[in-house]
């Protein structure tokens, strides 16, 4: 009876797994753990550029560097001398609204903004024409500058141009303006007093409208056909005795007064006045059509 109680209790534990010598003739279990339980993968890989993180929004053009002193009376001139008359290619299209298209200096144009008053007011100028300036306006925040005579009037530059050409060629049969669009104004908004500048700054501020890097006009081949001592004088931005009234404002621009009187003989002449007191001012006499006196005050 001992004997069948050891055998018995020696079968219970082999199937019980727990003899040494018996758990060996069976295939030990693959244990896996749980899938929660497993580390994830450690990539080397590099990453796909879904992955990269992603580029910058493209920042807002930089506001010009200009000064932070004020506009002067003297630059101001300068401004219309050397900007006033000028031609440009028109980068994209110019609204002709009469009261001006706003541009705030160092933003972008908004294009629905714009695409809104080319619908409402119509367009001065289309991408790629050539425009020109005729006129500027200064006030405390903003200077409006005139394309193509603005939107008080039809404008034709190449009517215009002609008037400069003097002898050179004979200026084109007049076409009908009636269907022509009017000029169109953009008013450079700063958001503070406008800061004094040069001409090129102030072309740099237009560069979102117009092109003048690569703008010759006939009138450039015109001021070269004059005499030497002219191109000097207009090159100087001065008026000498003998310029005719085109030259005088190739050299300076349009005048800020005109005067007209009689002299000791009874001829009559008309001076241009450049300036105004305390300022620097230059008197330009003419008598006809050509310069015969220019005084200086400073």
């Amino acid at each position: 009876m001992n004997a069948w109680h050891t055998l018995v209790f020696g079968v219970a534990l082999a199937i019980a797994g727990d003899v040494p010598w018996i758990s060996h003739l069976y295939p030990a279990a693959q244990y896996s753990p749980p899938p929660s339980s497993l580390p994830a993968p450690q990539s080397t890989a590099p990453a796909t550029p879904a992955q990269q993180p992603s580029a910058p929004a493209s920042q807002p053009p930089s506001q010009t560097n200009h000064s932070r002193k004020p506009l002067t009376p003297e630059s101001e001139l300068l401004l219309v001398r050397s900007v006033d008359g000028e031609f440009a290619k028109a980068v994209q299209a110019i609204p002709s609204k009469k009261k001006g298209f706003v541009v705030h200096v160092g933003k972008p144009v908004p294009q629905q903004d714009l695409s809104d008053a080319l619908r409402l007011w119509g367009t001065a100028a289309y991408a790629g024409d050539t425009v020109q300036i005729t006129g500027l306006e200064f006030r405390s925040h903003e200077v409006l500058v005139q394309i193509n005579g603005g939107g008080k009037k039809h404008f034709n530059w190449r009517q215009h141009l002609q008037v400069g050409m003097g002898n050179v060629g004979s200026p084109p049969p007049p076409e009908p303006t009636s269907d022509k669009p009017l000029g169109g104004v953009l008013v450079l908004d700063y958001g503070r007093p406008v800061p004094d500048m040069s001409g090129e700054d102030l072309k740099q501020d237009l560069g979102v409208f117009l092109d003048f890097s690569k703008q010759h006009s006939a009138a450039v081949n015109w001021v070269e056909s004059l005499p030497p001592k002219y191109q000097a004088a207009i090159r100087d931005h001065k008026a000498v005795v003998g310029m005719d009234q085109e030259m005088v404002i190739a050299s300076m621009g349009r005048p800020d007064k005109k005067v007209r009187e009689r002299d000791a003989n009874g001829a009559e002449t008309e001076d241009w006045i450049y300036g105004l007191p305390p300022a620097k001012t230059t008197f330009v006499t003419f008598a006809g059509d050509n310069v015969v006196r220019v005084k200086e005050y400073d």
